[in-house]
């Protein structure tokens, strides 16, 4: 493949609905814990670390995730977009990006039973009171047993998630992505092991999926549905093991879900994009068999990878996580065709640069 016409296809500015974008490059969701702890509003050193990103010229930024309640709060140092003065403070980052002519989404994150009561000052809430493996991330200490969401618990959530779409619009962000992957708390309805109910909102796999319909449906009334990204996926973080017992059965109940709703882009997540899921197939060239609309490719993407797979249409989109804490002119050292620094946990991480 010759690699002039694959680099300039990464490169070249798309339109996706509304979204002019510069190119098909994605800063992914990164959670880096800068935000006050206390009062869960963006500092200086996040909108000066956005406005880099957006500078250099990256086509669409993908926040960290943004808690739509207190109670969504997985970590320390968690942002939120359910108070005034979070949803004020995100309006300097939206207009440090827009001033560089950068499109930025909020992504809406509610770690469900991933929380501790040292966090949020009551018990995680959870489909099911089942407790995950494993500790509280930076918390270090052992998950506790989660109250089960009664039915006004989930009514209320569903309109939390609709009130943060709607100040994520107020502090001018050009949409939202709603996370139902990786085992937080709209993926612990949708997972058997985590969803033990009888109600409406478990059982078969359309009702443990009525909780995310239910978000989708709510959060329409405040941002057009074109404006939406899902994140989905078969892995977990808190349950390494798990895999979907009828994956062709799973894909589909998720794209009849999105087709339903109107949803039209998709931010499918896997930990290696090149791994083979089903048969030769992976997970993004699956569903991109079955869907026709946009798809954000994930999963430790590399420069080569990622014009490839938007080469031959397996994706729209290609996001890029730990390369942009790294370098924060990735997009012009692409251009350049400059060496990228490599990313350095111990060196990176503390610092929001």
């Amino acid at each position: 493949m010759d690699n002039t016409n694959t680099r300039s296809t990464l490169l070249s500015p798309v339109t996706i609905h509304q979204w002019q974008l510069r190119n098909r490059i994605v800063m992914a969701p990164l959670t880096r814990g800068f935000a006050d702890d206390r009062e869960g509003t963006v500092t200086d050193e996040m909108v000066a670390y956005y406005e880099q990103r957006a500078r250099d010229g990256v086509g669409l930024i993908i926040t960290e995730g943004i808690n739509p309640n207190l109670a969504g709060k997985g970590t320390y140092g968690i942002p939120g977009l359910y108070t005034d003065e979070q949803t004020t403070s995100w309006k300097r980052v939206t207009d440090a990006v827009h001033r560089h002519g950068g499109t930025i989404i909020a992504q809406l994150w509610h770690v469900g039973r991933l929380s501790h009561s040292d966090l949020i000052g009551t018990t995680p809430v959870a489909p099911s009171s089942l407790a995950a493996e494993g500790r509280v991330h930076k918390l270090h200490k052992p998950y506790q047993v989660p109250q089960a969401m009664s039915a006004q618990d989930i009514a209320d959530t569903i309109q939390h998630f609709q009130t943060a779409a709607r100040n994520a619009v107020l502090a001018g962000f050009d949409g939202i992505e709603l996370h139902a992957a990786h085992g937080y708390l709209i993926d612990q309805f949708i997972n058997e092991k985590t969803n033990h109910r009888t109600d409406e909102y478990g059982g078969d796999t359309a009702g443990r999926l009525r909780f995310l319909r239910d978000i989708i449906v709510a959060v329409k009334k405040e941002i057009p549905v074109d404006r939406i990204s899902v994140r989905f996926s078969e892995k977990k973080d808190d349950d390494a093991s798990y895999a979907w017992v009828d994956k062709a059965g799973m894909i589909d109940a998720y794209l009849n879900l999105f087709r339903e709703t109107g949803i039209t882009i998709l931010h499918p997540s896997t930990d290696q994009y090149t791994k083979a899921w089903e048969e030769e197939q992976s997970f993004h060239e699956r569903i991109r068999s079955q869907w026709d609309g946009i798809i954000i490719g994930v999963g430790d993407l590399d420069v080569q990878t990622a014009e490839h797979a938007i080469g031959k249409g397996s994706i729209d989109l290609a996001a890029f996580g730990r390369p942009f804490i790294a370098n924060r002119d990735l997009v012009q050292r692409l251009h350049a065709g400059q060496q990228l620094i490599e990313y350095d946990a111990n060196a990176h991480l503390p610092v929001l640069v």
